[in-house]
């Protein structure tokens, strides 16, 4: 697929370089920039192809053309997602629990990226998938998928800053009020995938806040300064509070629930073309919901 972003130049850069306003105005890497520089019609000014040292001057028209070929080695598969919310540049998606996000060994035809690009296939359109945000594969809730490579970065970049919030919800084991982890987290040494709270880890911060208390569980929400992996199950986990369901970091039956009960609820963020803040809700799932009103009533 082609994406054309298009700009008139501004006072602000008259007598400057195109790839000063490519930098500044559109914070584009120069990875990126250089891409653009090996397509004859990537850079356009006033019609013509264009150099990144060509000075421009107020009220030249600018246009950068992206093409977007579809991911090698995803297959398009008919998988259930939810689409929440889709422009030309941002996928919003409500991912199902038991879906992996990427392919990896073992899971081959079964992950959200084959169900993606089989939601793209059916419309005849071409991307890569470009997951801005990743879940694991038990937690279900909303995810930012971007259509090119540009709003992969710049999203990439806002969500490590407050200019994207998210909030999750879990359902932990015991009852914790309201707080915050301020704890490192890191690899546990006998293991690949395992986290574990250790001194030499990386700074990790979470805040959470209850919002219910049912028997011997509560529901809380969560709210990250930071993205570690596991960040939530290790930081609960820490505290005596271990996610219900979460067989690598708490010892619940494994009979009572079939997976960690997380669930990413809301997120929020600015548009990179517009500037418009976007926000999107995902109402609690149906085994998260089911388990609070059966405990409820024990």
């Amino acid at each position: 697929m082609k994406r054309t972003l298009t700009v008139t130049v501004t006072d602000e850069f008259n007598s400057k370089r195109l790839d000063t306003l490519l930098r500044t105005h559109y914070r584009m890497s120069g990875t990126l920039i250089k891409e653009l520089k090996r397509d004859k019609d990537g850079l356009l000014v006033n019609g013509e192809p264009a150099r990144t040292t060509d000075i421009l001057h107020t009220g030249d028209s600018i246009e950068i053309n992206m093409i977007e070929e579809a991911s090698e080695n995803i297959a398009p598969i008919n998988l259930p997602f939810d689409a929440v919310y889709e422009d030309e540049d941002i996928l919003i998606v409500s991912k199902p629990s038991g879906m992996p996000t990427h392919i990896s060994q073992g899971n081959y035809d079964n992950t959200l990226s084959n169900a993606v690009m089989y939601y793209f296939a059916a419309q005849n359109k071409q991307y890569v998938f470009r997951a801005v945000n990743r879940l694991d594969k038990d937690t279900s809730g909303l995810m930012c998928i971007a259509k090119n490579k540009y709003i992969h970065a710049r999203l990439c970049e806002d969500f490590g800053t407050k200019t994207v919030m998210r909030r999750y919800r879990a359902i932990v084991c015991g009852h914790i009020g309201d707080g915050c982890v301020d704890a490192p987290i890191g690899r546990s040494d006998n293991s690949v995938i395992k986290r574990e709270v250790r001194k030499d880890g990386a700074g990790a911060v979470t805040h959470y806040k209850t919002i219910t208390e049912f028997g011997r569980y509560s529901l809380v929400e969560l709210v990250l300064e930071t993205g570690r992996t596991h960040q939530i199950r290790v930081h609960m986990a820490h505290i005596g509070a271990p996610l219900l369901g979460d067989w690598l970091y708490g010892t619940e039956d494994k009979t009572l629930f079939k997976r960690q009960a997380l669930h990413s609820c809301y997120l929020s963020l600015t548009h990179p073309i517009t500037g418009e803040k976007l926000e999107f809700e995902s109402a609690l799932p149906e085994d998260m919901d089911g388990f609070i009103k059966k405990a409820s009533l024990a």
